[in-house]
């Protein structure tokens, strides 16, 4: 996508040709800066620090940190050094996981002396196929958009949770996509973007790119959403994944699931977004199996904010001394998911949706 004019991806190679470039999330919405990711640990302290953040770029940032973790160490134990330091950063987004296990095993069938440049060339592929899957899932997704914009004959509204725009993947976006699709298509698209505390990654990400874009939106308070659907402001509510079943249940940002149950209370459809890596084709059972990551009190205690005169504070806003809990996801039962964007089309929610998408897996199996 561009930034002023220019365009980016959120992970690219350095000029160099050793190191990789990266947006740094933290920083946004209020500055625009590159991170250089040169070594193993750079790319584990970007990922866990959420320099860089959203499932399908979790796993090519991890893909790359692979590819940097070779120029160190080529060896077998290299491999598993790396694949271990990056796994243990983010528990809860199996695109991490799927792309370090793709990676490991291609290093392993390679000699030493070519794993380095093996992995590089890997982890470019891994990102090109991330925004081919992205582009797609936003042609099917826009598609929807357009036939809800038909049949109500007005501008439609779409209610989004979290970040799952461009910036949460290499280029285009799952859950964003389509409104992307549908808005260069001439549909009248509004989208109300839920703040998304902790963290706001709706108020700060989300509304920077649609503002990027020029895609019409307002910022919500996150218990905002259900009001808005009992009064018939929403039309259909979008939301990414970290993780999705092979029965169709969605990990996705703390509150997704509160959103799900407004949603199903009114009747308006709910639909999660994702790329093939984001599906985890060993569990059934989400609320039970997927591991939920507890990330630090602060992101909860804490925000940090620009100040009338430019600078930027960070302040308390929680009372001192008060224990806190912050789980980053939660899962949303398949029963309240009305379908799955794709790359390969809109599934149903439950197994059978997905393996009419994804026949091979029904052979695998």
């Amino acid at each position: 996508m561009n930034i002023d004019g220019r365009p980016y991806r959120t992970i690219f190679p350095d000029a160099d040709g050793i190191s990789v470039q990266v947006i740094d999330q933290t920083r946004l919405p209020f500055a625009f800066e590159l991170t250089r990711l040169a070594s193993l640990d750079d790319a584990a302290v970007a990922i866990r620090t959420m320099v860089v953040r959203g499932a399908p770029l979790i796993g090519v940032t991890a893909a790359y940190g692979m590819a940097l973790a070779m120029r160190a160490d080529a060896s077998d134990g290299g491999i598993d050094h790396a694949a271990a330091t990056l796994a243990a950063t983010r528990p809860t987004a199996i695109n991490l996981r799927w792309a370090l296990d793709h990676v490991a095993a291609l290093l392993r069938a390679a000699p030493e002396r070519d794993r380095a440049s093996i992995a590089f060339a890997e982890a470019g592929r891994i990102a090109d196929e991330d925004v081919a899957s992205c582009r797609a899932i936003g042609q099917h997704g826009g598609r929807l958009l357009a036939d809800i914009h038909r049949k109500k004959g007005r501008p439609i509204n779409v209610l989004t949770h979290c970040n799952a725009g461009w910036l949460a993947t290499v280029d285009w976006g799952t859950a964003i996509a389509p409104i992307y699709a549908a808005h260069e298509a001439g549909v009248p698209v509004h989208v109300f973007v839920d703040e998304t505390r902790p963290r706001n990654q709706g108020a700060a990400l989300t509304a920077f790119e649609l503002n990027g874009h020029g895609v019409p939106h307002t910022v919500i308070a996150d218990n905002a959403g259900g009001h808005l659907m009992q009064h018939g402001g929403i039309d259909l509510c979008i939301v990414g994944s970290d993780r999705t079943t092979a029965s169709g249940d969605v990990c996705n940002k703390i509150g997704t699931y509160l959103k799900a149950l407004a949603a199903h209370d009114n009747g308006v459809p709910f639909y999660a977004a994702l790329p093939f890596s984001t599906i985890d084709w060993t569990l059934d059972d989400g609320v039970r199996d997927i591991p939920i990551e507890e990330r630090d009190g602060r992101e909860v205690t804490h925000l940090t904010g620009r100040l009338a005169d430019g600078g930027f504070a960070t302040i308390e806003v929680v009372s001192p001394g008060s224990p806190v809990a912050n789980p980053a996801f939660d899962v949303t039962p398949a029963r309240l998911v009305t379908g799955i964007i794709t790359e390969r089309g809109v599934a149903r929610a439950d197994a059978e949706g997905l393996l009419g998408l994804y026949p091979e897996r029904r052979r695998a199996a």
